[in-house]
């Protein structure tokens, strides 16, 4: 269950919302980047921002020097339209040339297009009826990708489902490793096997992490295998439920391969202990045992070395570490958030230069190359656009944990007057709040209309260690409730905040704490719950990803409904006063309609005030601009209604 969601009920009109600051330049944001293994170039797959934050359906793909000296913007051949968007770029072993997908607008199609380092030559290289993603070299200078043939939707469980109308009994489309062999694909792995992440090896096969079955349900059951010849076999199977793995990188040796291991909520939403196992088959080796942080990616760097990025608390860390274990040697650490490809960097080898993606909550996103600490600046789009916030790491002691989390305050608050202060819970549960730059959208709203904003790391969070991240299994809402109080509680005592002016919202696992908590406490006067979940019961059998639930709560709930019930905000519907206002995806398979439909019909049954919204063709997050402005909108007047 990932971050902020939305979705409409009535026939409302889109209504036009600028909020505070939209007179300022749109943020640029780089999603995507890939440096060429000379050291020359950097691609980036990048696009404005809307007013209100969402990300524009229009996107770019750029080719700059990394000296800074050229810049080429692609002209895709389908113009400047939405979802004429590329994606996955990629720099062939000679670094002669760029290879991109690129989806074709109104169907989940993509072709796969190369093009010159200098910008010139763009070819057509296939053309293929489903959704491709992850192009990479391998060995013997081969095009290898995931591709999903005949695909209903869009990949991920956080994508707009697919109409639930027929039989639905009948086999998914699954995601499978493929080779570009002239104007075809070779499939790798078998028809029967959704592969999620993947790596090569020397020799020539690959390893992935893959399960049967529904590819947006099952990633929670999935094992790591090794794929050759038309076959596939196990190399590391989780000993437990409650260990989910990602990013396989093999070493460049091709001996082993390290993965991270630990509890994930969701796909993409990476945390735990890094893990190496022998290609050749043997017992795999939690190499970061006891580690109090969690590892979220990580690569092989240029040196052969393993390098992970870690989130430590309030900072992310870039170590190295040696395959026997020992202690962490750190080559950089910052309050910031990196992203590259692996371990937040884009590689250059054998150069050791890098590329990768920084910002923080004041300083917007630029790419930056070089040496790894020793990066400076190739972008400057972003260039003068500051957040008027401070921002402050607060820590404190909960249940015997020591919980971190983020206070945000408009610039020179002064003492003299206190805030109104809004709580913002994080999704997943195992995911965190790191340092983004605070541009257009509701959070930086809200601080412009004078609220202090409160973002927890309760239990349950990545960036303590796996004992944390697990301290919430059979126990939502319930220790982390406690952990979010204590931290709400601190931040009164060391900051201007006015405790009688206090509001809650989160989405997803956030709309479901914000669900939960107005049920457990009078404190919050005013809640916004997107894309929560008001009932595990009947979630279970409503949502597209059960599997996730397990981990958590031990068992099915036809098998253990009391712990699902315990941890349910409508059993405690009856305790509710605060005014709730809530939103949701139509087309929502992690968290759906239903569960806001029957809190707000509660509510509404029960006299307490209460609003809600349904977003039409979202899924479980806002994509279209003008349901991100409604809900932000939505968001703010309802704030400031029973706030100030």
């Amino acid at each position: 269950m990932s971050n902020a969601k939305v979705c409409w009920l009535a026939g409302l009109a889109a209504l036009a919302f600028t909020p505070a600051g939209a007179a300022e330049r749109p943020l640029h944001r780089y999603l995507e980047i890939a440096m060429s293994p000379d050291g020359a170039h950097v691609a980036a797959v990048e696009g404005d921002s809307t007013p209100a934050g969402a990300l524009q359906p229009t996107r770019q793909l750029v080719i700059r020097g990394a000296d800074g000296a050229s810049v080429v913007t692609i002209a895709l051949p389908c113009g400047q339209v939405a979802e004429c968007t590329p994606s996955s770029p990629v720099w062939s072993p000679d670094s002669s040339h760029l290879a991109f997908a690129l989806r074709t607008p109104g169907t989940h199609a993509r072709s796969i297009y190369s093009v010159s380092a200098d910008g010139t030559g763009l070819t057509r290289l296939l053309q293929f009826d489903g959704v491709i993603g992850d192009l990479r070299y391998v060995s013997g200078g081969r095009l290898a990708m995931l591709a999903t043939a005949g695909a209903t939707k869009e990949i991920g469980a956080t994508q707009a489902g697919a109409p639930i109308t027929g039989d639905l009994s009948g086999p998914t489309p699954e995601q499978r490793i493929a080779v570009l062999a002239g104007d075809h694909l070779d499939f790798v792995s078998p028809p029967d096997l959704f592969v999620y992440e993947y790596d090569a090896t020397p020799d020539g096969a690959f390893v992935g992490t893959a399960a049967p079955g529904d590819g947006d349900n099952n990633w929670w059951t999935a094992k790591l295998y090794r794929f050759a010849s038309g076959g596939a076999r196990v190399i590391y199977s989780p000993p437990d439920p409650q260990s989910q793995i990602a990013h396989p990188q093999v070493s460049p040796d091709g001996r082993e391969v390290a993965f991270i291991s630990g509890i994930m909520s969701d796909f993409g939403s990476t945390g735990g202990d890094v893990f190496v196992a022998p290609l050749a088959g043997g017992a795999a080796r939690d190499v970061t045992p006891n580690l109090a942080a969690s590892a979220t990616s990580l690569a092989y760097g240029c040196d052969g070395k393993l390098l992970v990025r870690l989130l430590d608390g309030a900072a992310i860390r870039l170590v190295r570490l040696s395959a026997d274990g020992g202690q962490p040697e750190t080559l950089w650490s910052g309050a910031e958030s990196l992203s590259g490809v692996d371990a937040g960097l884009a590689f250059a080898c054998p150069s050791a230069t890098t590329a990768t993606v920084r910002e923080s909550f004041t300083a917007p996103p630029e790419i930056a190359v070089g040496p790894i600490g020793a990066w400076k600046p190739l972008t400057h789009a972003n260039e003068g656009l500051t957040s008027p916030i401070e921002a402050r790491s607060l820590t404190w002691r909960s249940d015997g944990f020591r919980v971190q989390g983020w206070l945000l305050l408009p610039a020179h608050a002064g003492a003299a007057a206190k805030l109104p202060m809004i709580t913002i819970v994080h999704g997943g549960p195992a995911a965190a709040v790191t340092p983004r730059f605070v541009g257009p959208g509701l959070d930086r709203t809200l601080i412009e209309h004078g609220y202090a904003l409160f973002l927890p790391n309760p239990r349950g969070s990545f960036g303590q260690g796996e004992a944390f991240t697990r301290a919430n299994v059979r126990d939502f809402g319930h220790g982390d409730l406690r952990d979010i109080l204590a931290g709400v509680d601190t931040a009164i005592r060391e900051a201007p905040i006015d405790g009688t002016r206090l509001g809650l919202t989160g989405g997803s696992y956030g709309g479901y704490m914000t669900m939960w908590a107005v049920t457990q406490t009078h404190r919050f006067k005013a809640a916004v719950a997107a894309a929560g979940v008001s009932d595990w019961l009947s979630y279970y059998g409503e949502n597209g990803i059960d599997e996730w639930m397990i981990p958590y709560f031990g068992k099915s709930v036809y098998d253990d409904p009391a712990a699902y019930a315990r941890s349910s905000p409508i059993e405690f519907i009856r305790n509710v006063t605060t005014p709730t206002f809530e939103y949701v995806g139509a087309q929502d398979i992690e968290c759906p309609a239903p569960q806001t439909e029957e809190f707000w019909h509660a509510l509404h049954d029960l006299g307490v005030p209460t609003s809600m919204a349904i977003y039409p063709g979202e899924g479980h997050g806002l994509r279209d601009a003008a349901h991100a402005a409604d809900a932000d909108r939505r968001s703010l007047e309802w704030f400031d209604r029973y706030l100030k």
